[in-house]
């Protein structure tokens, strides 16, 4: 794990490996990258707005936990962003097979979850208010 985590800040570790690639590979894996930066911002701000502009919530600390929940979320995707983008590269230089992953089928289906429960809130506010 520590070693993958170096590699992500030594790019001389990764020029060293494989042979260079067309430089539009390397570019269209970081457009990606930031893609998913984005991603984690976007949910990092939602965070935030959650726990300062949500009234609270029929439910005791669920506007805190729906905040926090964003906020791990959103630190949770930017280190997968970081992981990927090197693990890609490294596959790129390599002409090896691009990795797989499950990550953004995982991270829809927490979205989707998140938004029923959010529905299911503001549906019970409705109805006890």
């Amino acid at each position: 794990m520590w070693q993958a985590i170096r590699r992500w800040f030594d790019p001389s570790d990764l020029n060293s490996v494989g042979s260079t690639p067309d430089y539009r590979f390397s570019l269209a894996n970081e457009r990606t990258f930031l893609a998913w930066l984005r991603t984690g911002l976007a949910l990092i701000a939602g965070g935030l707005a959650a726990a300062q502009f949500l009234p609270p919530l029929p439910l005791r600390h669920l506007r805190e936990a729906i905040a926090v929940a964003l906020l791990l979320l959103g630190a949770t995707v930017a280190v997968r962003a970081v992981d990927h983008w090197s693990r890609t590269e490294r596959a790129i230089r390599l002409g090896e097979r691009l990795p797989a992953s499950r990550f953004p089928a995982v991270l829809a289906l927490i979205v989707a979850v998140g938004a029923l429960l959010l529905v299911v809130a503001v549906l019970a506010r409705g109805v006890s208010g």
